[in-house]
Order: structure tokens, then C-alpha cells, then sequence
């Protein structure tokens, strides 16, 4: 069965074996799998060798999906491997969201939705020469011809060597991404290619792909339900209409002016007891819309300001009448697994009124393509409770599966230490200097580089205000926001001190919580402090009262899990190889508590106790 799978490498790591045959299996009886698979197992090359075998020989096409660049490239080479050891002359193409991919200056500011409508009007209207270079008289073009077929030669190419080419010649990037994706039978992308129903259709059809006979791979899975959420959600607040507005004056659309004043009267309306005692309310769907009906027809506005919109973006690339009316066209969805908010917060110059139709179940968009695809294929290093994936997603006929971690036990040292919290009714500066004396014990002792993880900048600041005087190696602080360069160049400087050691003091859900890599002697230990969860605003009131009464799980799928898996995701940067040796934390009295404590993976065998320092110690002795 291993034979089968055009497995690239020689030698099968430990509980790799198991997940090819098992990935294997599900795909070869059109069942779905939910697999935690922890870092090392080879997790890309494990499902993309066995489900490559067997769409190949049964004319299908694989999807693998991830929302993160570095695992783009990891699947591109895994596949070039592929096509190498066994003389595969399969197609692979790797597709970026069309705005990255574009080769029109100054498109990376926009949001998606605008960049959407710019480029449609530039299509539409011949102002695009990459577009307009693809095809000439009806068939394709020279350029595009000869961009495709080196393509086709190189056989599996990441997106950056594709726009290089594609610049060359002057033929749009994600024009030729689609006409390969007819050739290829691995295509790899982003989360919404596949689950935006739009996205999906239009490019199935060009690419002549059916999601029936697609086999669909979801890589770091627990990124899927809240990205699908957000998805799911439209916002409208009266800073985007003040700038409709001043759109609808400058290019004299008096409609519009009349409109969008009709429109900030019922947010204002809406808004009218909130403050910031009281910053936020459930209101109903009829309350917006009757308001605004009360002076002119609903319907008629939506066709208006979508009209409108379209005849801006002939001027200008945006239009923020374009997007008020598409929100307008959203609020009339249906209530049930969404929540309505109307909300008040600090705005720059004036207070923020933000009404939102969110969505609380991403099951309402994934359940469709789970169902239809021939086999779907989810898995992370951080996907447990699987139950709760297999829930919230909408899956059925469905193998969860918990794989072990292929290192040895003896690298890893895994503790909860039960002396403080930062549960919110305890925080104090006592406790804020309990756990900085813990933690600046725990660095010291520790030879080699640290990595701290906060539940918010709040709480790490008025911590490290007794930590930076207890600390006797450098510090690193995370910013919030970091660009890219900003968080490769903090990186570089932290790790540049691995002989003496530094300690990073980052955020659970910021830029260092998941998808760094800092291998061998570069980390030897990640502390978790606290419990990053959410704030406990209405919309985390409305789901944990949603999947209450949809699995009776509510405060455990809306509220204790997430934060958890944050957790889970912060201790994963510890150990990314089999000879990396390293000590993780959990520094909160509430890891220990058996609702909370059973959330843990039994692979990483965490052991609660209070000599911390004997222990930490002894584990880098040995």
C-alpha cells in the first residue's frame, strides 16, 4: 500500500507509515479524514503521496488548500520530489488570491472586495494589457502560449517563479494560474478557492474542475473554522460612510448623498442608547430595514448605491458606495447561525459605530463542499478535540484520528506550574510580580533563548514591568502590527543570541503564536502565561449560546477550546525536529483543572508540579 503512494523519500519516519495507509484508506472508500498530526510527522508528504497515487489513477484532482506562504513552498517541493524519484509528468499549479498575483501597481491596498470590482472594470473595459495580452482574435496568445507550455515543463512551480514569468511577457499571473489548472491535477491555494462559493465556481468552471471528483486537503485545519467565520461576516460603520459620502459629493451623485444620509441616520438610530458603559447591543434584522423603509424602498436603494459603485470605480479603483450597498444586500440573510451587533468603540477622531452580521457557523459554508467532494482531508498539528472539528464543520461519514509524536519523549520537558493565574478576578500587581519572579526563575535556569507568550499586550507590560529587573538576559518585546521585514528582522536578532540566551515576550494570538520555525539551539523553552480567551463580548455570548443549543457544548466550542488551541499552537514552536531538546510551560493554577487539563494531546505527556526549578534544571543535565 506504501509501494502505491509515489512516496518521495527513503526512509518512512515513525507514525508515518500509519497516517499514509489510513489517508490512503479514507480517500479509497470516499470517506473524510480529521487528522492531528504533531510536528515531524511529515504531515504534507503523508497525505499528498497517498492521495497523488490514487487521483492520478482515477482521473481526480487534489486541492490543497493552506492559508500560510511557507507551506505553498513546503508543498511545491514536497511534489517536485514527487515528480522526481518516480518519473511523474503530473501538472501542479500554485494560486495566490488574484489581488497578489496582480501585476498592477498599487492593488495591495485594497480590500478584497474593491479590488475585485477594479479589476472586473478594467477587463471590462480593455484597460488591462496583462488581461488583454492572454488572448488575441479569440484564441490564446503567443506570449500566453509559450508561458504556459514552460510551465507545463517545469511541471510543479511556486507562485513567485510563476509571476516572474508571467512578468516577463507581459500576461497576467492568475489568467495563465487558471488556464493551467485545466492541465494540473494537484492545485494548490488559499482556504477561500475552494469554500467561497464564487471563488470556487469561477474557477472550477475555467479550470474544468468538478468538486465531486476533487480530492480536497485542508492544511493547518484549526485555522479553518475562523477564517470561514470571517468569510461569513459583513461590517458597515458610519467612518465607511462619511467616506461614501464625501465619494457621492466629489463625483455629484446627489442620489446617493440623499442615501447614504438615510442610512447614517438608522445606524445613529440604532446607536442612540449605546456608550462606553454600554458599548454594544443585539438588534434585528427588520429594525435596520424598517428605518431606512420608512423614507424609501430597501430594494431600491441596494440596486442605487451597487449601480453607483460600479460607475466610481470607472474613476477611481474603489468605491465605498459600491461597498455600502453590498452590505445592505448581506443584512438580508438569513438569522439563524449569525449574530446582529450594533457596537460603539474609540475611533481616531470621532467614536466608531460598527453594525455587523457575523457569522457563528462556519458548518453553513463548509457542510456544501465537505458533502460534494470526493474526499476531504483536514489536519494540523493542533486539531484536537477532533469531535469538536468534525462538529463545527459540518462533517459527516468521517475517521478522527490522534497521531502520536514521532520524537523522542526524552527531548521534551512539559510542565504546568499551578502557583498563579491571570483569571481576571485575581490580577493584581501581586500577581503580576508572583508571575514575573516564576517566569524570570524559569529563563535564567534555561540555557539558551526563551519565548513568552501573553494572553494581550496589557497583561505582558504590566508583568514585565517586575520581570525586566529580574531577568538577567536581554529582552525582546513584540509589537503589535509588526510588517513582515519588522518580524524576519526581530527573529534574526533574537536568535543571533542562542549561546547566551534572550527571552521574547510575545502575544498568544500575535505575529510569533504559529507559523515561526526556530529549530535547534535557537529555542530551548516556551512559557505560556494564562489563558488567552476572548473577551467576553456579545458575540461570544451568542456562540456559546448557539452551539449550546446546537451540541450542548457551548461554553467548551465558543469559549474554553479556542484558547486552548492558541496555547497548543504557542508551546508547537518549541520542538520543530527530532534533536531539538526543549522545555514548555503552562504558567496558570487553571491548566491543571480536569475541564482544561483534558484538553491536552497524550503525546505531550504534561506533568503538573510545583518544583519547577529541579525539574528544568535536571532536564538540561541529562
Amino acid at each position: 500500500m506504501i509501494k502505491e503512494a509515489i512516496f518521495p523519500y527513503d526512509k518512512i519516519r515513525k507514525t508515518q507509515d500509519e497516517m499514509l495507509l489510513e489517508v490512503a484508506d479514507a480517500i479509497k472508500n470516499k470517506k473524510n479524514l480529521i487528522a492531528h498530526a504533531p510536528t515531524g510527522i511529515g504531515k504534507t508528504v503523508s497525505v499528498l503521496a497517498p492521495a497523488l497515487s490514487f487521483a492520478l489513477k482515477n482521473d481526480l484532482t487534489i486541492f490543497f488548500l493552506t492559508s500560510r506562504h511557507t507551506q505553498h513552498q513546503i508543498a511545491v517541493k514536497t511534489l517536485k520530489e514527487i515528480r522526481k524519484k518516480h518519473n511523474q509528468g503530473f501538472c501542479v499549479v500554485d494560486i495566490l488570491g488574484k489581488k497578489w498575483m496582480c501585476l498592477q501597481g498599487g492593488v495591495n491596498k485594497l480590500y478584497s472586495n474593491e479590488f475585485s470590482d477594479y479589476c472586473k472594470r478594467l477587463r471590462e473595459e480593455n484597460e488591462c494589457e496583462f488581461y488583454s495580452n492572454i488572448r488575441s482574435k479569440g484564441k490564446l496568445s503567443f506570449n500566453a502560449e509559450k508561458v504556459l507550455e514552460e510551465l507545463k515543463k517545469i511541471g510543479a512551480s511556486h507562485s513567485e517563479e510563476l509571476i516572474k514569468i508571467c512578468e516577463k511577457e507581459n500576461v497576467c499571473p492568475y489568467e495563465i494560474s487558471t488556464l493551467l489548472c485545466k492541465d494540473a491535477q494537484v492545485v494548490i491555494g488559499d482556504y477561500y478557492h475552494v469554500f467561497n462559493e464564487n471563488i470556487r465556481t469561477n474557477l472550477f468552471k475555467r479550470g474544468s474542475k468538478e468538486l465531486e471528483k476533487s480530492i480536497i486537503i485542508v492544511d493547518e485545519g484549526h485555522n479553518l473554522p475562523g477564517r470561514i467565520m470571517n468569510l461569513g461576516t459583513v461590517k458597515l460603520s458610519n467612518l465607511i460612510l462619511e467616506r461614501a459620502l464625501k465619494e457621492a459629493v466629489k463625483f455629484k451623485f446627489d442620489e446617493a448623498v440623499e442615501h447614504l444620509n438615510l442610512i447614517r441616520n438608522a445606524l445613529d438610530f440604532l446607536a442612540e442608547d449605546l456608550n462606553f458603559n454600554k458599548e454594544e447591543k443585539l438588534v434585528k434584522k427588520h429594525e435596520f430595514i424598517e428605518k431606512i423603509e420608512k423614507e424609501k424602498n430597501y430594494e431600491e436603494i441596494i440596486s442605487d448605491l451597487i449601480f453607483i459603485g460600479d460607475e466610481v470605480r470607472e474613476k477611481q479603483k474603489q468605491s465605498f458606495i459600491g461597498s455600502i450597498g453590498n452590505f445592505l444586500e448581506a443584512w438580508k440573510g438569513p438569522d439563524k447561525g449569525f449574530a446582529r451587533i450594533i457596537s460603539l468603540k474609540e475611533g481616531f477622531k470621532f467614536p466608531l459605530i460598527i453594525l455587523s452580521y457575523r457569522c457563528l457557523d462556519p458548518s453553513l459554508i463548509t457542510k456544501e463542499v465537505i458533502e460534494n467532494a470526493y474526499s476531504t482531508i483536514i489536519m494540523s498539528g493542533t486539531l484536537t478535540p477532533t469531535f469538536m472539528y468534525k462538529d463545527i464543520l459540518g462533517f459527516d461519514n468521517v475517521i478522527e484520528r490522534v497521531y502520536g509524536s514521532p520524537f523522542p519523549k526524552k527531548n521534551k520537558l512539559s510542565l504546568i506550574i499551578p502557583e498563579t493565574t491571570t483569571k481576571f478576578t485575581r490580577r493584581s500587581e501581586a500577581e503580576f510580580e508572583k508571575i514575573a519572579k516564576i517566569s524570570a526563575k524559569l529563563v535564567n535556569s534555561i540555557p539558551g533563548n526563551s519565548l513568552l507568550f501573553f494572553p494581550s499586550y496589557n497583561l505582558r507590560d504590566n508583568i514585565y514591568k517586575h520581570f525586566h529587573s529580574l531577568c538577567e538576559k536581554t529582552t525582546f518585546l513584540e509589537k503589535p502590527n509588526l510588517s513582515k521585514q519588522e518580524k524576519e528582522e526581530m527573529l534574526e536578532r533574537f536568535g543571533s543570541y542562542s549561546k547566551i540566551g534572550a527571552v521574547l515576550l510575545g502575544v498568544a494570538a500575535g505575529s510569533f503564536g504559529e507559523g515561526i520555525d526556530l529549530p535547534g539551539d535557537l529555542l530551548k523553552a516556551v512559557i505560556v502565561i494564562g489563558l488567552p480567551l476572548e473577551k467576553p463580548s456579545l458575540e461570544i455570548k451568542e456562540l456559546i449560546d448557539y452551539y449550546d443549543e446546537k451540541f450542548g457544548k457551548g461554553w467548551d466550542y465558543g469559549y474554553m477550546f479556542p484558547a486552548i488551541i492558541k496555547c497548543l499552537q504557542n508551546a508547537g514552536r518549541c520542538i520543530r525536529s527530532e534533536t531539538d531538546r526543549g522545555v514548555i510551560v503552562f504558567l496558570d493554577e487553571r491548566f491543571a483543572w480536569q475541564n482544561y487539563y483534558k484538553c491536552f494531546p497524550p503525546d505531550m505527556d504534561v506533568k503538573i508540579t510545583k518544583l519547577y526549578e529541579d525539574k528544568v534544571k535536571d532536564f538540561f543535565k541529562d
